[in-house]
């Protein structure tokens, strides 16, 4: 069983994934950042692997890579980073997800990646333009060789049949898109309730985590009600961007999202 699937075996509240890009806001920023998450109860991080055209992302998240590649970051700079992570105490249970794009992956070397990946206690991959057919077909079972959990994304316009069959090869959790759009975005929570209690019906395989327009307690508490977590992104990086104390920020943001039981 792997980290992913005990956090939701486990979970006594919706679960909470927060998105950042490594080495925003500055180089060395991505360890204390990720610790700061999982002092303050976050239970999945999806750490956003910096690259020069994300599709899928909205401004807010296109300036951080921007900022993150400035900086230095690389995918080899975020394992150096990354790799003793499970020694810290905080992020030891931690569901830790990297998400990112494949041009600078087939260029690092995807088994080369996914290795490193598995070495440095990474759980799962989130690579939205890698399709279905070569996830079957080619690099599925590289994957699934490092005991990587692979999360497909689905949106409102996904037939049903399409989400079955993608949440069939995920595992780990399946990303629902709140809207087809770019993130952080302003999102209509009556017609993502409406999505979600229909992806609910369709009685999948793994946990669903919605994202895209999430940034308060009433937007986080509203998609869950159909979903088993949530996923922000963009109002946290947002955060970030001006924070002069890293955790002091990240846990005023946290409790502002999911407040202390």
């Amino acid at each position: 069983m792997s980290r992913l699937d005990n956090i939701f075996q486990q979970k006594k509240q919706p679960v909470l994934n927060v998105y950042f890009t490594a080495g925003f806001p500055f180089l060395e920023s991505t360890l204390p950042v990720m610790e700061a998450l999982a002092k303050n109860g976050v239970e999945i991080i999806e750490l956003g692997m910096p690259y020069s055209d994300p599709l899928a992302d909205g401004p807010t998240i296109q300036e951080s890579s921007a900022k993150a590649i400035a900086n230095g970051m690389t995918i080899a700079m975020l394992f150096k980073q990354i790799r003793h992570c499970r020694q810290n105490p905080y992020l030891e249970k931690t569901g830790i997800v990297l998400m990112g794009y494949m041009n600078p992956i087939l260029q690092y070397g995807f088994e080369r990646f996914c290795a490193d990946a598995a070495n440095a206690g990474v759980d799962g991959l989130i690579l939205p333009d890698l399709p279905a057919f070569e996830f079957e077909n080619l690099y599925g079972a590289i994957i699934k060789k490092y005991g990587l959990n692979f999360i497909f994304l689905v949106t409102p316009e996904t037939a049903e049949d399409r989400v079955k069959k993608l949440d069939s090869l995920s595992s780990g959790f399946l990303y629902a898109v709140s809207a087809s759009a770019t993130t952080g975005g302003e999102t209509n929570f009556e017609k993502v309730n409406s999505y979600l209690k229909k992806l609910a019906s369709f009685q999948l395989h793994n946990p669903v985590m919605v994202g895209f327009g999430i940034k308060d307690q009433q937007s986080f508490e509203t998609a869950t009600q159909y979903a088993q977590g949530a996923i922000i992104g963009s109002a946290f990086i947002k955060i970030l961007s001006g924070a002069e104390d890293i955790e002091a920020a990240t846990s005023q943001f946290i409790n502002q999202i999911r407040p202390k039981l």
